[in-house]
Formats: structure tokens, sequence, C-alpha cells
């Protein structure tokens, strides 16, 4: 039952593992780039740590991890430098995803967000 289903965020052929390592590189300068435009910071970072938490399942980590890689990916269906716009659709996807699994993402992801975003400033 722990099954990926392609086609909604996940294309056929995506590699989990590939993508934490998309995610893991670029995260955070594509935050500190993004930080005027994502209302929803914390959450996003909160997101972040449950899809590099190991006990996060299987199938919620494929999901948010697709969702960070598309927020990370400077291709996308609109394009990251646009201003004013172009983070757009990368929030839409991770509010989405967010949304989905949100239940997964634990208090303890919430305090590692709110950590990190107190150590940025």
């Amino acid at each position: 039952m722990n099954e990926i289903l392609y086609g909604e965020i996940l294309e056929p052929g995506d590699d989990t593992a590939r993508q934490e390592r998309q995610v893991r590189s670029k995260f955070w300068a594509t935050l500190r780039k993004a930080a005027r435009a994502i209302p929803y910071a914390d959450e996003v970072v909160a997101a972040y740590y449950c899809a590099l938490d190991p006990t996060t399942p299987a199938r919620v980590r494929a999901t948010l991890l697709a969702a960070l890689a598309y927020f990370v990916l400077p291709i996308d269906a609109l394009p990251d430098f646009m201003a004013g716009i172009g983070f757009t659709d990368d929030i839409t996807v991770l509010l989405a995803a967010i949304s989905m699994v949100g239940a997964h993402i634990s208090p303890v992801h919430r305090e590692a967000a709110r950590s990190a975003l107190a150590d940025d400033d």
C-alpha cells in the first residue's frame, strides 16, 4: 500500500534519493531568494525537516521531496526570477503537498523550523 502514485506531483522515473540530494543542496539558497514571496516560510521549512526525517513514512517523504524539488529547481511553470509572481506556482505546489500530508509534520519539525528561521535572521 506504500505505492507511489505518479502523475499528480511525481513524474514517472523520478528518484526520491535524487530529489533529496537536490533539495538538500539548494533548499536554503532558494528559500533566502524567495523569503519575501513566501507567506508561510515556517511551514515550508517544517515540511523540509519532515521530508528529511527518516521516521516519516516513505509516501509522505516522496510527496514532500517532490514538492520541495519543484521549489528548488529553476525550471518550472513560472520562472522564479519573474518579480512578484515567480514563486507563486512553487508556493501553490508546496502548500498543496503540505495540506495533503500535514498531519505528519510534527511539533519537532515545526520547532526545528522556528529555530532555523530564527538563526537565519
